[in-house]
């Protein structure tokens, strides 16, 4: 009964905490729009994609992304980034595991992969956990790395990126974070697999340095 009564007591502090932070305005980190992430990134050079439809953006209730399309001697990725500047009211960032059945993907394979990085391009170094996926429509494959980031932390799990911005609520009243998401075709070739699989990790290796700079700290 004592245990239960400290974890109620201790639930109604948070929650007051909470409401407290909430009736407050966020602060507006700064950061470099995503418009001016590099173009040119570590051997891959970049196309900027077309806008989403005025539709799409509104289902999503991204404040800001970008859609690009990067190649290199060896491979094509694509790549998104949507940024979310608050997730208080309602906007918050959508999986891709709801999204891309939605298109008509079908994931076939599901784990979570660690992938050595530099946190800028000066270092230091760090591994980051991020999600990998397969999946499939029809005879076309991809393979999709994607991961949530906010306050300079890489989060793979949906439930503990939830988690994370309940507590920076009530830490520093800051609910900002973006989802990063590379797709890599698979061919249809002897080793298509391995190969768009070391493509995307060669990608996200080169990308993830650029961040910093336009998804805040």
């Amino acid at each position: 009964m004592i245990r239960r009564a400290a974890l109620a007591a201790l639930c109604v502090i948070a929650a007051s905490v909470y409401l407290a932070t909430a009736l407050r305005a966020e602060p507006t980190p700064i950061r470099d729009p995503l418009s001016r992430l590099p173009l040119e990134i570590g051997g891959w050079r970049g196309a900027v994609e077309p806008d989403f439809s005025e539709d799409i953006v509104s289902q999503l209730g991204v404040d800001e992304y970008v859609v690009r399309t990067y190649v290199n001697e060896a491979a094509l990725v694509g790549l998104y980034v949507g940024f979310y500047g608050s997730q208080r009211q309602g906007d918050t960032i959508h999986s891709p595991l709801n999204c891309l059945p939605g298109a008509g993907w079908v994931p076939i394979e599901q784990e979570r992969t660690l992938i050595p990085v530099r946190s800028t391009p000066a270092g230091p170094d760090r591994t980051i956990q991020v999600n990998r996926f397969v999946i499939q429509k029809g005879l076309d494959r991809q393979v999709v790395f994607y991961w949530y980031q906010s306050r300079d932390r890489v989060v793979a799990s949906e439930y503990w990126g939830k988690v994370y911005t309940v507590l920076d609520a009530m830490r520093h009243n800051r609910t900002d974070a973006a989802l990063v998401r590379v797709t890599v075709p698979i061919g249809v070739d002897a080793g298509a697999r391995g190969q768009a699989m070391m493509a995307g990790v060669a990608f996200v290796q080169a990308l993830f340095p650029h961040l910093s700079k336009h998804l805040p700290l």
